[in-house]
């Protein structure tokens, strides 16, 4: 890394470098400085000629400022490219620097503190809809007194726009607050051991992802749909004030009397677009899941047999199974999310529960 060169071991070491060469200048024979002397008095003419200001760093003042004693006055325009008035001035100079203690920070008023910054960023990042003012007032609420014109200046400074111009909430969160309050319907196959197709119909909230088993049959017809419907909507824990929208696909067994139950609780039905099974992908992965993991490792003798093993594992899937999309949380819990302490397994017992026979198993920590 270089040295300031107005720093003063740069300005000793200049001067340092130069002395050295003042015995070889005196050693040398008279003609050879003469010659040297006239070479460097044409090179400072045509430099002169080609400069309109010479740039000179601390040292070159101070060594310049020490020959001009040397030389006589009527020489030292022709030597020095400087004028004789320029010598006091850079002296002027060099005692005003002694003297004068700058001053080391920025005019004006102090910098934002980074604990401040952190907060209004946040807010803006998570509240699209917030402008400068509305964070302000909320920074007010928690505490941090700050003026709004500071607010928007740092939320300028990042790079993030007013919020009638910002863009929009991301996929992730548009869809989880868009989950509230949809309810989706669909139905799954299953053949027992006689090779009799059953069919069985299934509700999920999107929100909690809480899995509702409507109802098996072999004759899956729109009476027995339209029921269907009604017991759900009269189930104790099925609060129908709480659903916005139920997302069905477009199965001739959904009539305008099974979309009927559900308007009468001011439910709006959406339809999936024909053959497109990504509209209703939370039903599906749903029904992918019961397939994997249950229907497709038992041997279903009838109706009641798997209405049995449908109901056993729909429990254990709300009360127990965590979920990705809820933190590691069961569609029924209504906990926050634990912090992450790593047990000490020596000290914890594990006790197992089967359910379905063995065929999957849950644990807790033994009391």
């Amino acid at each position: 890394m270089c040295d300031d060169p107005s720093t003063p071991l740069s300005i000793v070491t200049a001067l340092a470098r130069n002395l050295i060469t003042v015995p070889a200048a005196v050693l040398r024979s008279r003609v050879a400085k003469d010659a040297e002397v006239l070479a460097l008095r044409h090179e400072n003419a045509v430099l002169r000629r080609q400069i309109a200001r010479v740039r000179y760093e601390p040292a070159d003042r101070i060594w310049l400022a020490v020959l001009s004693r040397l030389i006589p006055r009527e020489r030292r325009r022709q030597v020095c490219a400087v004028t004789p008035t320029t010598l006091p001035a850079w002296h002027r100079r060099f005692v005003a620097r002694k003297w004068t203690h700058p001053q080391r920070s920025r005019p004006g008023r102090p910098s934002t503190a980074p604990t401040i910054k952190q907060p209004i960023l946040r807010l803006a990042k998570e509240n699209h809809a917030w402008g400068h003012r509305r964070i302000q007032g909320e920074l007010a609420r928690l505490g941090y007194s700050i003026a709004p014109s500071t607010v928007w200046e740092i939320l300028r400074a990042a790079g993030i726009a007013p919020a009638p111009q910002r863009s929009g909430p991301p996929w992730c969160a548009f869809l989880t607050a868009q989950a509230h309050g949809i309810l989706a319907a669909d139905f799954l196959h299953l053949d027992t051991i006689s090779l009799k197709r059953l069919y069985a119909l299934v509700f999920i909230e999107h929100d909690t992802r809480r899995i509702h088993l409507a109802g098996v049959t072999a004759h899956p017809t729109a009476q027995w749909t339209v029921q269907q419907a009604r017991n759900l909507a009269m189930a104790p824990d099925r609060r129908m004030d709480s659903l916005r929208f139920l997302l069905r696909d477009r199965d001739s067994r959904y009539t305008s009397a099974f979309d009927a139950v559900f308007e009468a609780d001011d439910v709006e039905v959406l339809l999936s677009p024909p053959r497109a099974s990504k509209a209703n992908a939370i039903c599906e992965r749903a029904v992918g899941t019961l397939r994997r993991e249950v229907l497709d490792r038992v041997l279903i003798y009838n109706e009641a047999h798997s209405v049995k093993v449908l109901t056993e594992y729909i429990q254990h899937y709300n009360q127990h199974r965590p979920h990705q999309s809820r933190r590691q949380l069961s569609p029924d819990s209504t906990e926050p999310p634990a912090p992450a302490i790593v047990a000490d397994l020596q000290n914890h017992r594990i006790r197992r529960e089967s359910i379905l026979g063995g065929l999957i198993n849950q644990y807790h920590h033994a009391a």
